[in-house]
Parts: C-alpha cells; structure tokens; sequence
C-alpha cells in the first residue's frame, strides 16, 4: 500500500514537473523573443541618433542637395516616431534608402569624402547596420525555435492549453526582394 501511494505521488509530481517546465520553456522563448526585438530597437535607436552629427557634417558640403537632407530628416522622424513593428520596418526600410542616396551623392563631393568625421560617421553606420541585420537575424531564430514549439508534439498541446500563439518573423519588403541589376 505505501509503495502504491509513493508510485501515486512521483508519477503526479512527475506531471506537474512536466507541466511546470513546459509553461517556463514558453515563457523563456517569448522573452527571448522581446528582448530580441528590443535589441532591433536599440540599434535603429543607435542609428537614429548618429543621423543628426552625420547630417552636420554633410551640411557645409552640400548645400544645394537640399533635397536629399530633407529626406532624410523625414526618414530619420518617421523612424523614431514609429510604434509598432511594421511601421518600424517600413519607416527603417525608407531611411536605408536615403541614407544610400546620401552616400551615393556625397561621393561628387571630395572633399566630404576626405572629412574625418564623415568617414567616422559612415563606419559607425555602417556597423550599426551590420548590428541591425544580425539583431534581425536574432529576433527571426528566436521566433523559429518558439514557432517550432508551438507546432511539435507535445509542445503544441501545452501551447494550446496555455494561450501560446505563433508569431511572425520579419518580413523583407517586396522591393527589397528585387534582384539588383548591375550595368557597365
């Protein structure tokens, strides 16, 4: 009889063991999903940030590029005004493009492309960039191994049975899909 009650209470302990980590290995996997996207946001807050200092030292070297300034001043804006994920991509989306005209532009520009501190501030975008694609990378591993969870037995049944949802990578815009034609 005491062998029996002791079989009863490791086999319940057993499930409530199985039922606790399944419920912590969601929540660690939803955790690792927002501190990745907050990762994401620490960069574009990085780069948002490095636009004005590099937007000065542009200033006195391209004054009738006014045009190209202001874009991305507006880029930069719709950036840090952004408040949800998609906005964010597609506010970032933007500003990469102004950003890549900018650079285009300041190569007619020697004398820009000489200056210390643009140099400096180019690199540290161009890093931040790298920055940003693998914090991208992070959040989209992050959402595989969580969805991945949430499909496969037994971790389905536990999703279901503790509200767990899937949820989306970040997607590439379809313009940026397109493949680059080089021309000489």
């Amino acid at each position: 009889m005491a062998l029996a009650l002791w079989l009863l209470i490791a086999i319940i302990a057993l499930i409530v063991i199985i039922f606790v980590g399944y419920y912590n290995r969601f929540v660690v996997l939803s955790n690792r999903i927002d501190n990745s996207l907050s990762q994401i946001d620490v960069q574009l807050k990085r780069r948002a940030d490095l636009i004005p200092n590099l937007m000065e030292s542009v200033k006195g070297y391209m004054k009738h590029e006014k045009g190209i300034m202001e874009s991305v001043n507006n880029a930069r804006k719709a950036l840090v005004g952004a408040k949800d994920l998609p906005s964010k991509m597609k506010a970032n989306n933007i500003l990469e493009n102004a950003l890549g005209k900018l650079f285009a532009i300041a190569e007619n520009y020697p004398d820009l492309k000489a200056n210390t501190n643009f140099l400096q501030l180019q690199n540290e975008l161009t890093t931040t960039e790298d920055k940003i694609a693998y914090s991208r990378q992070f959040y989209n591993d992050s959402i595989l191994s969580y969805n991945n969870k949430c499909k496969m037995f037994p971790g389905v049944f536990f999703a279901n049975m503790y509200g767990f949802k899937e949820k989306e990578y970040i997607k590439i815009a379809e313009a940026e899909r397109k493949v680059v034609k080089v021309k000489f």
